[in-house]
């Protein structure tokens, strides 16, 4: 059983992987915790589709190595455009995500489409190369994780303030655009940083399925967000060990991406299922305290 379980991380490639997905873990882990209290579902869905013609943009110009860069360019003018387009009394919020949503994607896809091996390239990007992750993507989401930890903790009690009266965050000074769009500079450099191991569409089950499940065992932000982290982290390290021996065992080829994400949906349903046994135990224990007390 234990080579069952280690051995898939001998190898440096899975090593790799494993070490991209336990950082991602805990980035996605605590993001996702305002992204469920802020109810930015459809914002984080909206995020990980206007990157992607950075991350064409970066790809043509500099390889490989310019899809960082270019996601990151990509991701800082989504955030800015969408903190200044839900402002305004005149656009709604799911307006101003809809029409960047459909404008920068689109643009990302005329722009791969003048590619004559596109629909490859459209692939890898769509759905990440995780068992590719090279030191400098390790180092680049390790970086990206410092930052986004350091801004969340330091305003955390802001940001708390804010999800759940922004009113009183407005009375007592708080600039409350401004802690918009560090929440979604956040949620964006989440998408950045996953943007080539799981890709720009797997990555919304990172920002929105960890706190999900956080939430049905808990209603502190702290638990849900631990809980988020351990989810995301158990659900990588199982996803990369099926996928793995699957291929080499069974000789099935399974995207170690997806096999992660409906990991971490298995996850989610089983933690759907401690609520009805809690309340199952509870019934149990009523009853043998009842009996023993008649007896």
């Amino acid at each position: 059983m234990r080579s069952v379980l280690v051995e898939p991380f001998t190898t440096p490639f899975m090593g790799r992987a494993l070490a991209e997905l336990l950082l991602l873990a805990l980035l996605a882990g605590v993001v996702s915790t305002f992204v469920l209290v802020r109810r930015l579902g459809f914002v984080a869905d909206t995020m990980t589709h206007t990157v992607f013609p950075g991350v064409v943009v970066g790809f043509l110009a500099g390889g490989a190595g310019g899809v960082f860069p270019g996601a990151l360019v990509a991701a800082a003018v989504t955030a800015v455009l969408l903190t200044l387009l839900t402002r305004s009394r005149r656009v709604t919020d799911d307006t101003a995500l809809a029409v960047l949503l459909a404008a920068m994607f689109a643009v990302g896809v005329i722009l791969v489409s003048r590619r004559s091996s596109y629909s490859a390239d459209l692939t890898a990007f769509l759905f990440g190369r995780l068992l590719a992750v090279t030191p400098t993507q390790l180092a680049q989401t390790a970086a990206v994780t410092g930052v986004v930890l350091l801004t969340l903790g330091l305003l955390a009690k802001e940001l708390r303030l804010r999800a759940f009266d922004p009113q009183t965050a407005a009375a007592m000074g708080y600039r409350v655009w401004l802690l918009d769009l560090l929440l979604n500079l956040s949620v964006a450099l989440v998408v950045v940083a996953a943007a080539q191991s799981v890709g720009t569409i797997l990555v919304v089950a990172l920002l929105v399925v960890p706190a999900a499940t956080g939430r049905l065992l808990s209603v502190r932000l702290a638990v849900i967000a631990a809980a988020g982290v351990v989810a995301a982290a158990a659900a990588g390290y199982a996803g990369l060990v099926v996928s793995y021996h699957a291929s080499v065992t069974y000789g099935l080829r399974l995207a170690s991406g997806a096999t992660v994400v409906l990991a971490l949906v298995a996850l989610y349903l089983l933690a759907l299922l401690v609520p009805p046994l809690r309340r199952l135990a509870g019934r149990v224990t009523h009853r043998r305290r009842h009996a023993d007390a008649v007896a």
